[in-house]
Protein backbone atom coordinates (compact mmCIF):
# COMPACT_ATOMS: atom_id res chain seq x y z
CA UNK A 1 0.00 0.00 0.00
CA UNK A 2 2.88 2.33 0.76
CA UNK A 3 4.08 1.97 -2.83
CA UNK A 4 0.62 2.83 -4.13
CA UNK A 5 0.47 5.95 -2.00
CA UNK A 6 4.01 6.98 -2.95
CA UNK A 7 3.32 6.46 -6.63
CA UNK A 8 0.16 8.56 -6.50
CA UNK A 9 1.97 11.35 -4.68
CA UNK A 10 4.81 11.19 -7.23
CA UNK A 11 2.25 11.47 -10.01
CA UNK A 12 0.87 14.58 -8.35
CA UNK A 13 4.33 16.14 -8.20
CA UNK A 14 4.87 15.49 -11.90
CA UNK A 15 1.45 16.93 -12.73
CA UNK A 16 2.25 19.99 -10.61
CA UNK A 17 5.30 20.65 -12.77
CA UNK A 18 3.33 20.11 -15.96
CA UNK A 19 0.66 22.49 -14.66
CA UNK A 20 3.33 25.11 -13.98
CA UNK A 21 4.56 24.83 -17.56
CA UNK A 22 0.97 25.19 -18.74
CA UNK A 23 0.49 28.27 -16.54
CA UNK A 24 3.54 29.88 -18.14
CA UNK A 25 1.52 30.04 -21.34
CA UNK A 26 -1.01 32.16 -19.49
CA UNK A 27 -4.09 33.08 -21.48
CA UNK A 28 -2.24 32.82 -24.80
CA UNK A 29 -3.81 29.47 -25.86
CA UNK A 30 -7.31 30.81 -25.15
CA UNK A 31 -6.51 34.13 -26.87
CA UNK A 32 -5.19 32.32 -29.95
CA UNK A 33 -8.29 30.11 -30.04
CA UNK A 34 -10.65 33.11 -29.76
CA UNK A 35 -8.80 35.10 -32.43
CA UNK A 36 -8.89 32.15 -34.83
CA UNK A 37 -12.65 31.82 -34.27
CA UNK A 38 -13.19 35.54 -34.90
CA UNK A 39 -11.08 35.44 -38.06
CA UNK A 40 -12.97 32.37 -39.31
CA UNK A 41 -16.29 34.10 -38.62
CA UNK A 42 -15.26 37.21 -40.56
CA UNK A 43 -13.89 35.16 -43.46
CA UNK A 44 -17.12 33.15 -43.60
CA UNK A 45 -19.11 36.39 -43.62
CA UNK A 46 -16.97 37.82 -46.45
CA UNK A 47 -17.33 34.59 -48.46
CA UNK A 48 -21.11 34.57 -47.96
CA UNK A 49 -21.39 38.21 -49.03
CA UNK A 50 -19.24 37.48 -52.09
CA UNK A 51 -21.53 34.61 -53.07
CA UNK A 52 -24.57 36.91 -52.65
CA UNK A 53 -22.91 39.59 -54.80
CA UNK A 54 -22.05 37.09 -57.54
CA UNK A 55 -25.58 35.68 -57.56
CA UNK A 56 -27.05 39.20 -57.67
CA UNK A 57 -24.83 40.15 -60.61
CA UNK A 58 -25.81 36.99 -62.48
CA UNK A 59 -29.47 37.78 -61.86
CA UNK A 60 -29.00 41.35 -63.11
CA UNK A 61 -27.37 40.11 -66.32
CA UNK A 62 -30.21 37.63 -66.83
CA UNK A 63 -32.76 40.40 -66.21
CA UNK A 64 -31.02 42.72 -68.69
CA UNK A 65 -31.22 40.02 -71.35
CA UNK A 66 -34.91 39.58 -70.56
CA UNK A 67 -35.48 43.33 -70.77
CA UNK A 68 -33.89 43.43 -74.23
CA UNK A 69 -36.02 40.48 -75.29
CA UNK A 70 -39.22 42.18 -74.10
CA UNK A 71 -38.19 45.44 -75.81
CA UNK A 72 -37.72 43.56 -79.05
CA UNK A 73 -41.15 42.00 -78.57
CA UNK A 74 -42.61 45.49 -78.02
CA UNK A 75 -41.22 46.72 -81.31
CA UNK A 76 -42.63 43.67 -83.06
CA UNK A 77 -46.06 43.89 -81.39
CA UNK A 78 -46.40 47.63 -82.08
CA UNK A 79 -45.51 47.16 -85.72
CA UNK A 80 -48.16 44.44 -85.96
CA UNK A 81 -50.84 46.85 -84.72
CA UNK A 82 -50.96 48.38 -88.17
CA UNK A 83 -51.66 45.01 -89.69
CA UNK A 84 -54.58 43.84 -87.52
CA UNK A 85 -57.73 42.74 -89.29
CA UNK A 86 -60.21 42.68 -86.41
CA UNK A 87 -60.78 43.71 -82.81
CA UNK A 88 -59.80 40.31 -81.44
CA UNK A 89 -56.32 40.54 -82.98
CA UNK A 90 -56.04 44.15 -81.76
CA UNK A 91 -56.97 43.19 -78.17
CA UNK A 92 -54.52 40.27 -78.17
CA UNK A 93 -51.69 42.54 -79.33
CA UNK A 94 -52.46 45.28 -76.84
CA UNK A 95 -52.46 42.69 -74.04
CA UNK A 96 -49.07 41.39 -75.19
CA UNK A 97 -47.74 44.97 -75.31
CA UNK A 98 -49.04 45.72 -71.80
CA UNK A 99 -47.56 42.50 -70.47
CA UNK A 100 -44.17 43.20 -72.08
CA UNK A 101 -44.14 46.75 -70.69
CA UNK A 102 -45.05 45.48 -67.22
CA UNK A 103 -42.26 42.89 -67.36
CA UNK A 104 -39.74 45.55 -68.41
CA UNK A 105 -40.75 47.77 -65.48
CA UNK A 106 -40.67 44.85 -63.07
CA UNK A 107 -37.23 43.70 -64.23
CA UNK A 108 -35.82 47.23 -64.18
CA UNK A 109 -37.08 47.71 -60.61
CA UNK A 110 -35.65 44.35 -59.60
CA UNK A 111 -32.26 45.33 -61.04
CA UNK A 112 -32.33 48.61 -59.13
CA UNK A 113 -33.00 46.65 -55.92
CA UNK A 114 -30.21 44.21 -56.77
CA UNK A 115 -27.83 47.08 -57.44
CA UNK A 116 -28.62 48.54 -54.01
CA UNK A 117 -28.14 45.09 -52.45
CA UNK A 118 -24.70 44.74 -54.07
CA UNK A 119 -23.67 48.15 -52.71
CA UNK A 120 -24.88 47.17 -49.23
CA UNK A 121 -22.96 43.90 -49.38
CA UNK A 122 -19.82 45.76 -50.47
CA UNK A 123 -20.22 48.14 -47.51
CA UNK A 124 -20.59 45.22 -45.07
CA UNK A 125 -17.38 43.65 -46.38
CA UNK A 126 -15.58 46.99 -46.24
CA UNK A 127 -16.63 47.37 -42.59
CA UNK A 128 -15.26 44.00 -41.46
CA UNK A 129 -12.10 43.76 -43.56
CA UNK A 130 -10.13 46.17 -41.30
CA UNK A 131 -11.11 43.97 -38.31
CA UNK A 132 -9.81 40.93 -40.17
CA UNK A 133 -6.46 42.63 -40.68
CA UNK A 134 -6.29 43.70 -37.01
CA UNK A 135 -7.22 40.26 -35.70
CA UNK A 136 -4.69 38.59 -38.01
CA UNK A 137 -1.91 40.87 -36.73
CA UNK A 138 -2.87 40.10 -33.13
CA UNK A 139 -2.99 36.39 -33.90
CA UNK A 140 0.46 36.44 -35.49
CA UNK A 141 1.92 38.14 -32.41
CA UNK A 142 0.26 35.83 -29.91
CA UNK A 143 1.09 32.69 -31.89
CA UNK A 144 4.71 33.81 -32.03
CA UNK A 145 4.78 34.39 -28.25
CA UNK A 146 3.13 31.04 -27.57
CA UNK A 147 5.52 29.25 -29.91
CA UNK A 148 8.53 30.72 -28.08
CA UNK A 149 7.18 29.57 -24.70
CA UNK A 150 6.38 26.09 -26.02
CA UNK A 151 9.81 25.74 -27.64
CA UNK A 152 11.55 26.95 -24.47
CA UNK A 153 9.81 24.28 -22.39
CA UNK A 154 9.56 21.58 -25.04
CA UNK A 155 12.32 19.36 -23.69
CA UNK A 156 11.24 19.70 -20.08
CA UNK A 157 7.62 18.99 -20.96
CA UNK A 158 8.59 15.94 -23.02
CA UNK A 159 10.72 14.63 -20.15
CA UNK A 160 7.91 15.13 -17.63
CA UNK A 161 5.36 13.56 -19.96
CA UNK A 162 7.55 10.50 -20.37
CA UNK A 163 8.08 10.35 -16.62
CA UNK A 164 4.34 10.60 -16.06
CA UNK A 165 3.67 7.74 -18.47
CA UNK A 166 6.07 5.54 -16.58
CA UNK A 167 4.41 6.33 -13.25
CA UNK A 168 0.90 5.80 -14.64
CA UNK A 169 1.95 2.44 -16.09
CA UNK A 170 2.63 1.03 -12.60
CA UNK A 171 -0.53 2.41 -11.03
CA UNK A 172 -3.67 0.35 -10.59
CA UNK A 173 -6.34 1.53 -12.99
CA UNK A 174 -8.77 2.13 -10.14
CA UNK A 175 -6.26 4.32 -8.27
CA UNK A 176 -5.53 6.32 -11.41
CA UNK A 177 -9.21 6.80 -12.21
CA UNK A 178 -9.88 7.99 -8.67
CA UNK A 179 -6.89 10.34 -8.84
CA UNK A 180 -8.08 11.85 -12.13
CA UNK A 181 -11.64 12.33 -10.85
CA UNK A 182 -10.39 14.19 -7.79
CA UNK A 183 -7.84 16.15 -9.84
CA UNK A 184 -10.56 17.35 -12.17
CA UNK A 185 -12.84 18.31 -9.29
CA UNK A 186 -10.12 20.01 -7.25
CA UNK A 187 -8.45 22.27 -9.80
CA UNK A 188 -5.55 19.93 -10.49
CA UNK A 189 -4.59 19.15 -6.91
CA UNK A 190 -5.79 15.60 -6.28
CA UNK A 191 -3.48 14.33 -3.54
CA UNK A 192 -2.02 16.30 -0.64
CA UNK A 193 -0.55 15.70 2.79
CA UNK A 194 -1.20 16.86 6.34
CA UNK A 195 0.66 19.74 7.95
CA UNK A 196 -0.02 21.00 11.47
CA UNK A 197 -3.04 18.70 11.68
CA UNK A 198 -4.64 20.27 8.59
CA UNK A 199 -5.20 19.24 5.01
CA UNK A 200 -2.72 21.17 2.85
CA UNK A 201 -5.30 21.37 0.09
CA UNK A 202 -8.10 23.21 1.88
CA UNK A 203 -6.37 23.95 5.24
CA UNK A 204 -9.22 22.48 7.26
CA UNK A 205 -8.33 20.46 10.35
CA UNK A 206 -8.23 16.69 9.92
CA UNK A 207 -9.72 14.84 12.95
CA UNK A 208 -7.04 13.22 15.17
CA UNK A 209 -8.38 9.69 14.63
CA UNK A 210 -8.29 10.15 10.85
CA UNK A 211 -4.75 11.52 11.08
CA UNK A 212 -3.71 8.39 12.93
CA UNK A 213 -5.31 6.17 10.28
CA UNK A 214 -3.62 8.11 7.47
CA UNK A 215 -0.21 7.76 9.14
CA UNK A 216 -0.65 3.97 9.11
CA UNK A 217 -0.45 4.10 5.30
CA UNK A 218 -2.88 1.19 4.90
CA UNK A 219 -5.40 2.70 2.50
CA UNK A 220 -6.48 5.79 0.61
CA UNK A 221 -8.38 8.43 2.55
CA UNK A 222 -10.18 11.53 1.34
CA UNK A 223 -10.28 14.86 3.12
CA UNK A 224 -13.74 15.19 4.64
CA UNK A 225 -13.81 18.89 3.71
CA UNK A 226 -12.45 19.14 0.15
CA UNK A 227 -12.45 15.52 -1.02
CA UNK A 228 -8.76 15.42 -1.92
CA UNK A 229 -6.76 12.27 -1.34
CA UNK A 230 -4.56 12.45 1.76
CA UNK A 231 -1.17 10.86 2.40
CA UNK A 232 0.92 10.97 5.52
CA UNK A 233 3.74 13.52 5.95
CA UNK A 234 6.16 10.57 5.96
CA UNK A 235 5.05 9.49 2.47
CA UNK A 236 5.23 13.11 1.28
CA UNK A 237 8.78 13.59 2.61
CA UNK A 238 10.03 10.28 1.25
CA UNK A 239 8.77 11.04 -2.24
CA UNK A 240 10.09 14.60 -2.24
CA UNK A 241 13.51 13.46 -1.06
CA UNK A 242 13.74 10.91 -3.86
CA UNK A 243 12.11 13.02 -6.59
Amino acid sequence: MINRLSTLYRLQMIDDELDQLEEMRGDLPAAVYDLKNQIDSIRNLVEQRQVEKDESRKKMIFNEDEIERHKADLVKFKSQLYQVRNNREYDALTKSIDKAEEEIVRLENENKALDLLIERLKAEVADVEPQLSTFQEELDIKESELKKIIEANEREEAKLTDKRSQVVSILKQGDYNQYMRVRKACNGKAIVTIDRSACTGCFNVVPPQRQLEIRQNKRLYNCESCGRLLVSPEISKEVKDSY
